[in-house]
């Protein structure tokens, strides 16, 4: 064989090497890139069915309905407290003070009252637009669960004698004042932890249960805080304005009786006005 021959064959051999070298660098380029889609769709995928297991045992409790039957729990001390629809329990007795809301749970998953804490008055998104700290919360002695789309009970009492809260909380009730409670809760494995804000309003001889806000520990919630928070300070701003709007009406309304009473004065001769006059 010629040496240009020999050439050619090693010159195709080597073609033929890169070639299939090329190709199969190729292949598995292909294949890992169907490998990263596959298991970026698998991701969402298992992201997609965790929220929905999430979605669907996840609580979220509201006062029950006025319609709703009435409900009574019994407390340590044997003393048996009862609630209808729509409405709270609020006794002091013997020093202590027993608390107790009817509740419906209008989530599609178990409720399980993990704490709570009490304050004399009502607090609104405005005057107090964050929940108590963690630590503030008293741990749920019982086991209290509220079942999906129906009705159930909270309770709570203060009982020790030192508890400034307790104090002040009695103070409320003597003066027919508001309660507001705040509960933690979570689903029934102990996640989607939130806190609820109930106001106990006093009626006649009742107590009427209110929902003022909800607080997601979790995970951020429909509501992001920041929007919530943004809110709260345009009511604010918005009340500020009203205000001012209110006293400068308030104060052009004085001028103009104080200009109308000059006005009266001056028609009026000086015997009318009180003045002497020589005899």
């Amino acid at each position: 064989m010629s040496m240009t021959g020999l050439r050619v064959m090693i010159s195709v051999t080597v073609n033929w090497t890169t070639i299939s070298s090329l190709a199969t660098a190729a292949g598995t380029l292909v294949l890992s890139f169907a490998t990263f889609a596959a298991v970026r769709s698998s991701n969402r995928s298992a992201r997609i069915a965790e929220a929905a297991l999430q979605e669907q045992r996840r609580p979220l409790l509201a006062p029950s309905r006025l319609e709703d039957p009435k409900q009574k729990i019994m407390f340590l001390e044997g003393n048996w407290v009862s609630a209808a629809g729509g409405r709270a329990a609020v006794e002091h007795i013997d020093g202590a003070v027993f608390l107790v809301i009817s509740l419906r749970n209008v989530g599609s998953g178990i409720a399980v009252c993990q704490g709570w804490v009490v304050r004399p008055g009502v607090d609104s998104s405005v005057s107090l637009p964050t929940h108590a700290p963690l630590e503030e919360f008293h741990l749920q002695a019982r086991d209290l669960y509220v079942p999906a789309n129906d009705i159930g009970m909270w309770q709570g009492a203060l009982r020790h004698p030192d508890d400034a809260v307790r104090s002040d909380v009695v103070d409320a009730i003597k003066r027919n004042r508001s309660i507001t409670v705040e509960l933690l809760y979570s689903d029934q494995v102990g996640r989607q932890r939130t806190i609820s804000r109930f106001g106990l309003v006093p009626t006649g001889d009742t107590w009427l249960a209110s929902l003022n806000r909800h607080w997601y520990l979790d995970w951020d919630g429909p509501r992001p805080e920041d929007r919530t928070l943004e809110a709260t300070e345009v009511i604010l701003r918005d009340q500020d304005a009203a205000a001012q709007r209110r006293a400068a009406a308030q104060d052009i309304a004085a001028e103009s009786d104080g200009d109308g009473r000059v006005a009266d004065m001056s028609g009026q001769s000086d015997v009318q006005q009180g003045i002497p006059t020589d005899p």
